[in-house]
C-alpha cells in the first residue's frame, strides 16, 4: 500500500508540521497542503515542499496567500470545495487529513469516493459521521488508517493478534477480543476536584504534561472529552460494541492503547510520546521503516501507573459514551457542542467546567433524522447556534 504521493490537510498544525517532516525523511511527494488561516506558515511550506495546490480555509487569507506566491507554480484555492478538491485529486494514493473539526468530514468523504486512502488524525470526522464514513470506506475498497497515538497503538496490536493481519475498513475480530483499552494521561488537571476545576484558566489548560498539540485539542484534553471523542471513533474504526471500549488514566502516556482477548491476554503497544511515530506507520503500513526518531527506554521510565478516569470531576467522557450509546445523530450533536463551548472557552467567554455542562446540554435535545453527511452538518449548526443564542454570543 505504500505511496509516494501525499495530500495533507491541516499541514500547518501540530500533527501537519509532524507529517510533514516524516515525508521529507521518507522522500515522499507532496501534491497539496492546506491550512485554516496562517497564510505565513503555508508560504515557508509551499517554498519548501513546492506542492502543486494549497487551499486555505479562509477565503481572505487565500487571496493573500495567492499574490505571496506568485512567483512559485502552486495554485491556491479557497474554502471547504478546495478542501474537497484537494482531497479527491486524481494523483494520490494517501490523503492525510490533519484539520481540526467538523471542517475534516466533508474532505475525508471526498478523499473515500475518489478511491484514496487515509490517513486520520481529524477525530470528529468519525465521530459525527462514522457510519456515513465506514460505509463509504466499504464500498469504495479504501483504508482509514489511524493516526491519533491511541488508534495507532489498537491498529497496531490487532496486526499481531490471533485474528491475522487486518487492514480497514473490514474488521473481523470475531470472538477473539474481548475489549479495547484506550489511555489517557489525564491532562494537566488531573486530580483536581470539580470545585478546583471551576477556576482554572486558559493558560493552565494548555500546559498539558506530555504532549505538543493545538490548543483545540490539548482543551479537550484537560476535560477528557478528547478521550469521549477517541471512544466514538474507537467504535467506528474498529466495529467494536462501545460496551466492550474501555479507557484508563496512564500519566506516563508510555502504553498508547491495549486489546485484551478473551483468554484474558493483554497486549499493549508502547513507544516514547512522538506523534511522529504513528504518523510514520500509518504513512509506510503495511511496513515498518527504520527513521531516526526518539526510543523508548523503560528504565528511564522508571514505573507506569493506570487509574480509573474521575468521572465527576470530568464527566465529558462519560456524556461521549452515552451520545454513542443512543447512536444516531447524538454524536453529532454533543461533538458540535463541544466545539463551540471549547472555543468560547478559548475565547475567555466562559469557564472551564462550562464546557461539560454544553456537552451535557446537548444530550437533552431531540436530533431526529438519518446519519447522512446532510443531517450530521444541519445538527452541527443547529447545536452550536443554540449554544450561540443560549448564552447570549
Amino acid at each position: 500500500m505504500r505511496c509516494e504521493d501525499l495530500v495533507i490537510l491541516g499541514s500547518t498544525g501540530s500533527v501537519g508540521v509532524q507529517t510533514l517532516d516524516v515525508a521529507r525523511r521518507l522522500g515522499r511527494r507532496i501534491l497539496a497542503l492546506s491550512a485554516h488561516v496562517n497564510t505565513d506558515k503555508m508560504e515557508q511550506q509551499i517554498r519548501a515542499h513546492h506542492p502543486r495546490f494549497a487551499v486555505m480555509e479562509d477565503p481572505a487569507a487565500a487571496a493573500d496567500l495567492a499574490v505571496r506566491v506568485a512567483d512559485t507554480g502552486t495554485r491556491i484555492l479557497a474554502g471547504q470545495e478546495g478542501l474537497c478538491a484537494i482531497a479527491s485529486l486524481p494523483d494520490p494514493c494517501l490523503v492525510v487529513n490533519a484539520v481540526v473539526g467538523m471542517v475534516g468530514l466533508m474532505p475525508t468523504l471526498a478523499a473515500v469516493q475518489a478511491g484514496h486512502d487515509v490517513a486520520l488524525a481529524n477525530k470528529e470526522t468519525l465521530v459525527a459521521g462514522g457510519a456515513p464514513v465506514m460505509r463509504a470506506a466499504a464500498e469504495h475498497h479504501v483504508h482509514i488508517l489511524p493516526v491519533d497515538s491511541e488508534h495507532s497503538a489498537i491498529f497496531q496490536c490487532l496486526q499481531a493478534s490471533p485474528v491475522g493481519r487486518w487492514a480497514p475498513p473490514d474488521p473481523r475480530q470475531g470472538q477473539h477480543i474481548a475489549r479495547l483499552i484506550l489511555t489517557a494521561s489525564g491532562g494537566p488537571f488531573f486530580g483536581k476536584t470539580p470545585d478546583q476545576l471551576r477556576q482554572v484558566t486558559l493558560q493552565a489548560a494548555l500546559q498539558h504534561p506530555n504532549w505538543n498539540m493545538g490548543a483545540k485539542i490539548t482543551v479537550d484534553s484537560a476535560t477528557m472529552m478528547n478521550k469521549g471523542l477517541e471512544l466514538i471513533e474507537a467504535r467506528w474504526l474498529f466495529d467494536m460494541d462501545p460496551e466492550r471500549i474501555d479507557a484508563l488514566v496512564h500519566r506516563q502516556s508510555i502504553v498508547h492503547s491495549m486489546i485484551e482477548f478473551e483468554d484474558g491476554s493483554v497486549l499493549a503497544q508502547m513507544g516514547v510520546p512522538d506523534m511522529r511515530l504513528p504518523i510514520l506507520y500509518a504513512l509506510t503500513f503495511p511496513d515498518r521503516m527504520t527513521m531516526e526518531l526518539p526510543r523508548l527506554d523503560l528504565t528511564q521510565i522508571g514505573r507506569l501507573t493506570f487509574e480509573q478516569p474521575d468521572h465527576e470531576a470530568f464527566p465529558c467522557l462519560g456524556y461521549c459514551r452515552e451520545a454513542i450509546r443512543r447512536g444516531g445523530l447524538y454524536p453529532a450533536a454533543v461533538n458540535a457542542a463541544n466545539e463551540k463551548a471549547n472555543e468560547l472557552f478559548r475565547q475567555g467567554k466562559i469557564r472551564f467546567t462550562d464546557i461539560a455542562d454544553m456537552v451535557c446540554a446537548a444530550l437533552d435535545g431531540r436530533y431526529p433524522g438519518e446519519d447522512t453527511p446532510e443531517e450530521i452538518l444541519r445538527v452541527d449548526q443547529e447545536c452550536r447556534q443554540r449554544i450561540a443564542c443560549q448564552n447570549g454570543f
